[in-house]
């Protein structure tokens, strides 16, 4: 069997189709390969019992427990049967129960002082923690096969406890494991050999085996070094590959001219721009001013005055006789941008036309849903250089838009932009046919901590606004239990009152809209769920509903409005515009608000079903009040239990305003690799062993390893077993990109 194919053998093979269809269903797990990388998340050790005070909830989980005591009970005239079993770990107590059929056998097998691993979902009934239906396996009956073949798979002291699903136990995988196992020898090694012997790692089918089969815990200590070394290395030997491609592009270097558009622009500026501004608006005119193209990632936080820094590169590119585009995410977005740039240049936006200035350009819209017209004009504006400046969507990449100079392209939120979009907008040269990429920035209002943007953005360099301009106000933010306490929702409504007595605005965020297609989708969703699970989740709060709910009740008198997606973009955009002006009390929207919407009139913001939001989405949401001179606030409400995960992420959200340090807390209270899956379109395999908030040293010492590498070797001509990893690492459209450099 040749090197590569022995990873390459898919699991049907091995393990027969229906174990194979499982796994590649729920896991994601397709080859040999695949399996032999799902590495056990802990391990339990022989004869100690799992910690059971401190399962998560609403999670799967598998424990090692003894049985305390096992009890049936008769339900509904004696016609229903229930098996409740009490498991123990010495301290705390966890509660099974079987219904129906399912009883006989565990209560037959489960009886006091056994011991077994029990899988199942973690649930709350009656303030007890409890597993319904759980599968489990006994450790310590000799007298049945199953245990037996239990505990000749687990010869060592240490139980693997693998990342599992409803559909197939963590010891099952472990069989499957077994299975494929031999062929770990076949591993092909990413690593040089001098690296790997300089930085002493153990060879990579040795760290495959002491991963899933250890014997001490020295063995998975040097396993996990090793595969995680791995994950960092491929990945940015990926990314500085690609850096270096960028490098070898031409581009055309932008310099802004004196006394020109930018300098005009500056002199009319009611204000002084912040320090952070004026250092980051240094680093990008350097990198406009060199002829390979820019590719920078400006991060700051909601409010820190991105979009302005974006302007002066923009208009210092118009100065050097080139022209920019601004992408946005939503033609919402788009919109806004367009009416707040066209306002901060006054007469400078109004080029060409009666009573625009000499200096000036054009800035035109362009969008999906325009009138033909006005998109046959804007798009002749943009082929002869009329516009200098050109906002819109994801329609300004399609092959129809041809550009006169494409200069600079700004990508606005980039983590609903993937890698390929941003390709094909680079492949724009200009009319006469020149393939010379543009310049890029990226802004992202996600403030990233420094690993991810190391890992995530890796191909490009990153400038910081941390600073918030002067003005800005402190936002309060509160969990509000609308489960636990109903009397804290209805006092919720009251501060909204009391805000709009005072003259300010409010806004209600819900996460679904609630017209038909939503219910079709939602309903579709339900159907799709397990039996069990129905009734446990009731379906989003939504828009239209609440906004109903409210005007005829808490906020009756009010003026409440409804803003989401789905809406006529011209409906959309009226209702903004009343909201803006301060003719609309409270405003029920969906996360369409969440970036750019500027209202500094609105000061109070009640996000429903908080727990169904990310922290990072939370935290943009909030960044829509306190932008005026009168404070924030934030109320955020759940039905979450409070010892869940859900509840713990609103807490971390309401105690800290500083998004750098919730981004580490989205990051270590998600699942690793969620991150890189999401926005590194094009990276198949997501991280499996390497946390990016935790190994930041190992992340780091790979980038140099990596730029090392590279800039020694760009085709990696000298090291073909690195190729056949990055080869299964990317998928083609990416590798293509790279081998385009």
């Amino acid at each position: 069997m040749d090197r590569v194919s022995a990873f390459d053998e898919p699991l049907k093979k091995l393990l027969g189709g229906a174990t194979a269809k499982v796994m590649a269903e729920h896991l994601d797990l397709h080859t040999v390969g695949d399996l032999l990388h799902h590495y056990p998340r802990r391990y339990e050790e022989r004869g100690r019992l799992t910690a059971l005070a401190d399962l998560p909830l609403d999670e799967h989980v598998t424990v090692v427990a003894q049985v305390a005591d096992a009890r049936v009970l008769m339900f509904n005239n004696g016609r229903g049967k229930r098996l409740e079993v009490t498991l123990t770990d010495g301290n705390g107590h966890l509660q099974l129960v079987f219904f129906g059929h399912g009883v006989h056998k565990p209560h037959k097998e489960l009886l006091p002082g056994r011991r077994a691993m029990f899988a199942g979902k973690v649930s709350v009934f009656n303030r007890k923690m409890q597993l319904a239906h759980p599968t489990y396996q006994l450790l310590d009956a000799a007298d049945t096969d199953e245990a037996t073949e239990a505990v000749d798979a687990f010869a060592g002291r240490l139980l693997p406890i693998y990342p599992a699903c409803k559909q197939l136990d963590s010891w099952r995988i472990a069989k499957a494991v077994d299975t494929v196992l031999p062929s770990a020898q076949e591993a092909v090694d990413p690593l040089p050999p001098s690296l790997r012997e300089g930085r002493g790692f153990t060879a990579l089918p040795e760290a495959l085996l002491k991963v899933h089969r250890p014997q001490t815990k020295a063995d998975i200590a040097e396993a996990r070094d090793r595969l995680k070394w791995d994950e960092a290395f491929v990945l940015q030997v990926a990314l500085a590959r690609r850096r270096y491609a960028d490098t070898q592009l031409p581009a055309v270097a932008r310099r802004p001219t004196a006394g020109g558009l930018l300098d005009a622009f500056d002199a009319k500026l009611p204000f002084t721009l912040t320090d952070g501004q004026q250092k980051v608006s240094k680093e990008i005119f350097d990198d406009l001013a060199t002829e390979h193209p820019m590719h920078r990632l400006l991060q700051g936080e909601v409010g820190s005055g991105k979009t302005m820094v974006a302007l002066r590169a923009m208009l210092g590119v118009v100065d050097a006789g080139g022209q920019a585009a601004m992408l946005a995410p939503t033609e919402v977005l788009a919109q806004q941008h367009h009416r707040s740039i066209t306002e901060m240049m006054g007469e400078l936006a109004e080029g060409g036309m009666l009573g625009g200035s000499e200096q000036g350009t054009k800035v035109v819209l362009l969008t999906g849903s325009m009138g033909v017209a006005a998109r046959r004009q804007a798009l002749l504006d943009l082929v002869t250089g009329e516009a200098g400046i050109v906002i819109g969507t994801h329609a300004l990449i399609e092959d129809k838009v041809q550009f006169h100079d494409l200069g600079l392209v700004v990508v606005d939120e980039q983590h609903r932009f993937g890698v390929e979009q941003r390709d094909a907008l680079r492949s724009k040269g200009n009319s006469q046919g020149e393939k010379r990429p543009p310049h890029l920035l990226v802004m992202t209002a996600t403030p990233i901590p420094r690993t991810v943007a190391m890992t995530v953005f890796g191909d490009l360099e990153t400038s910081v606004l941390d600073q918030l301009p002067a003005g800005r106000s402190p936002i309060a933010s509160h969990v509000v239990p609308a489960k636990d306490k109903p009397h804290f929702l209805s006092r919720a409504w009251e501060r909204v009152r009391e805000e709009v007595e005072n003259g300010h605005q409010a806004y209600v965020v819900c996460p679904r809209i609630g017209d038909d297609a939503d219910d079709e989708a939602a309903g579709k969703k339900a159907k799709k769920k397990e039996p069990e699970d129905d009734g446990e989740k009731r379906p989003p709060l939504a828009v239209l509903e609440i906004a109903e709910q409210l005007a005829k009740g808490p906020l009756a008198g009010l003026r409440v409005e409804v803003l989401h997606g789905r809406m006529n973009p011209d409906d959309k955009d009226d209702v903004m515009r009343r909201f803006a002006a301060g003719d609309v009390d409270v405003l029920v929207a969906t996360t369409v608000i969440e970036v750019g919407v500027n209202v500094p009139n609105a000061t109070a913001m009640v996000i429903m079903d908080a727990d169904r939001f990310g922290v990072s989405q939370l935290h943009q949401l909030r960044g829509r009040v306190g932008r005026g001179s009168a404070p924030g606030l934030c109320l955020l409400v759940s039905e979450a239990h409070e010892a869940s995960p859900a509840r713990a992420r609103l807490s971390a959200v309401a105690a800290t305003l500083d998004g750098f340090e919730l981004s580490r807390i989205d990051l270590e209270q998600r699942r690793e690799g969620d991150v890189l899956g999401q926005a590194q379109s094009g990276v198949r395999s997501s991280l499996r062993m390497l946390t990016v908030i935790d190994d930041e040293e190992v992340i780091a010492a790979a980038r140099e390893e990596a730029v090392a590498i590279v800039a020694a070797d760009p085709e990696l001509e000298h090291l073909p077993e690195l190729r056949i990893a990055l080869d299964a690492l990317l998928d083609k459209e990416r590798e293509q990109y790279l081998d385009k450099g």
